[in-house]
């Protein structure tokens, strides 16, 4: 059984940028294997591949549906390979969370929609654009491979395990601020006027 690599013994391992994936050279299969073993027994929205052990630019989306948020079997399991963000528009927050950071929830700030180019297992080029809560789920991911976390980027911290975030949550849901506009300037308006 695989566990996730978390702040308080691997730090350094998270902090790193993962590398784009060699088709030719690396093995999928095992680190889809991993991926879809542990986002089965656990329950996560998605997971990035280096929180596995595994540097490579590999997302694997599970749930991005609101929804479905108490569903922890539900498994969408998309796999997003070599992703490149092309655009980030309007604004979000949501009090996120993360198998690698403990029980540290932060108040994140993210774009409404974003458009990507991404790979396929087949090594098949697509675009796909996300809005809403999948651009969030696919942007907490995305700052994985760039070794940048939550915590990082939240306007707000706070201690909660999972029974204290779930009844957080339900005073304290997932926002749309703006579906259009500079996603950048937004965030930053946002944050200047925000208070704790």
């Amino acid at each position: 059984m695989f566990e996730s690599r978390t702040i308080e013994n691997d730090m350094e391992w998270l902090r790193q940028v993962s590398e784009e994936v060699d088709f030719n050279k690396d093995n999928l299969d095992e680190m889809i294997s991993v991926l879809d073993s542990y986002c089965l027994t656990h329950g996560v929205f998605a997971m990035a591949a280096v929180q596995l052990g595994f540097n490579k630019r590999v997302i694997y989306l599970k749930n991005t549906d609101l929804s479905k948020v108490e569903d922890d079997i539900w498994n969408e399991k998309t796999i997003i390979i070599n992703p490149v963000v092309k655009l980030r528009e309007g604004l979000t927050t949501y009090w996120e969370a993360c198998a690698s950071c403990l029980d540290n929830t932060g108040l994140v700030l993210r774009p409404y929609k974003l458009k990507i180019e991404y790979y396929d297992l087949d090594g098949k080029k697509h675009q796909k654009t996300f809005t809403g809560f999948p651009a969030t789920v696919f942007s907490h991911e995305f700052d994985h491979l760039n070794g940048v976390l939550h915590m990082d980027k939240a306007l707000e911290l706070k201690v909660m395990n999972k029974d204290e975030r779930r009844e957080f949550r339900k005073n304290h849901d997932y926002e749309i601020i703006s579906k259009t506009g500079n996603f950048e300037e937004l965030g930053k308006e946002y944050a200047k006027n925000y208070k704790n």
